[in-house]
């Protein structure tokens, strides 16, 4: 599902992030609310799912919120920095498959498409990311990115 900005969704002053107000769809595709899908995440609330952990990162994304995609890569895996171009704009995702990383699970794969444009470029990420649950809650571990 594509995402544009909504009604009540704007870019902040200075920084070029989409700020989707809380009744706005969730830039994530899932059909549900902001307020009700990757916000209470993003604001610390655990991910019950690797999916629901894959949602939110995508919708970190969309927002620019760097510190959250820290926050939630596994630390044997994680880049000394995430640095998140403003002018990238990713316009929609699309869950292709999920193996396992339910809410009991250990492990889990999530393969995925996201859309993209950065200036009059454009295309799509295609990725399988793996996931692992430890101490309570879930983390990325990485992705292998499918060039077709």
């Amino acid at each position: 599902m594509s995402f544009g900005p909504g009604a009540g969704a704007s870019r902040a002053p200075g920084d070029g992030f989409v700020r989707p107000a809380a009744g706005d769809p969730c830039p994530c595709g899932s059909g549900d609310r902001f307020d009700a899908c990757c916000r209470p995440v993003l604001q610390g609330t655990p991910a019950p799912t690797a999916e629901r952990l894959m949602r939110s990162r995508y919708t970190a994304f969309v927002v620019g919120d760097a510190r959250y995609l820290e926050a939630t890569w596994h630390p044997g895996t994680r880049p000394d920095a995430v640095d998140l171009d403003p002018l990238q704009r990713w316009t929609g995702l699309r869950i292709l498959a999920t193996e396992a990383g339910g809410p009991g699970a250990a492990r889990g794969v999530v393969e995925f498409r996201a859309a993209w444009r950065h200036g009059t470029e454009h295309g799509v990420l295609h990725e399988r990311s793996r996931f692992v649950r430890q101490s309570g809650r879930w983390w990325y571990l990485d992705g292998r990115i499918d060039p077709s």
